[in-house]
């Protein structure tokens, strides 16, 4: 009788010991986005002159202080070399997340909405896969205008998305990184 009580007590702990030794012990951690604290897009003439930079910079984060942005004036008729550079600022010395996204460039594309304003961005870059990713463009100017520029990163976009390709990001899915928009003025 004493085994015999010995083995329903053991069966019962065996049992325990086996299903809380199947359970994970950490749970999954999803892609740990990186904290952009500023995006640059620096535009320079084809064939020579002054560069121009659109900067947006929150060093504390959303929800803190306001950001500071600043916009730019392009040149009518012009056609721009565009790269974008992507730090965190928060870090001693700043982060450079560019490199990042060019490690992991099939998993990121950046998207360029314009409003309003008489230009368009043109990818100057691909992945492995031949993809887009936006961190070199061109931009094209005609008359002049006012308008918007919104620059988006997206984490994991579906890259094969109706129109993504061309950067419509209607269909790309993903994670927003960072969105910014830009004033714009060609004249």
């Amino acid at each position: 009788m004493k085994n015999r009580f010995k083995y329903l007590l053991a069966v019962p702990l065996i049992a325990v010991v086996s299903l809380t030794s199947c359970e994970k012990d950490d749970p999954d951690i999803p892609n740990e986005e990186e904290l952009i604290t500023t995006l640059i897009y620096t535009l320079t003439p084809d064939g020579g002159g002054t560069a121009i930079e659109f900067r947006f910079t929150d060093l504390d984060g959303d929800g803190g202080d306001a950001p500071i942005i600043s916009n730019g004036t392009l040149a009518a008729n012009t056609t721009y070399s565009g790269a974008v550079t992507l730090l965190n600022e928060a870090e001693t010395p700043a982060e450079n997340i560019t490199e990042e996204v060019e490690e992991e460039d099939e998993e990121h594309q950046l998207f360029f909405t314009i409003i309003s304003a008489n230009a368009t961005v043109a990818y100057a870059d691909a992945d492995a896969d031949g993809n887009p990713v936006g961190l070199a463009t061109t931009v094209t100017t005609t008359g002049a205008s006012t308008g918007t520029l919104t620059i988006t990163l997206r984490h994991e976009p579906n890259k094969d998305g109706a129109n993504v390709s061309s950067g419509d990001i209607t269909n790309a899915g993903g994670e927003t990184d960072i969105e910014v928009t830009f004033d714009v003025t060609v004249q």
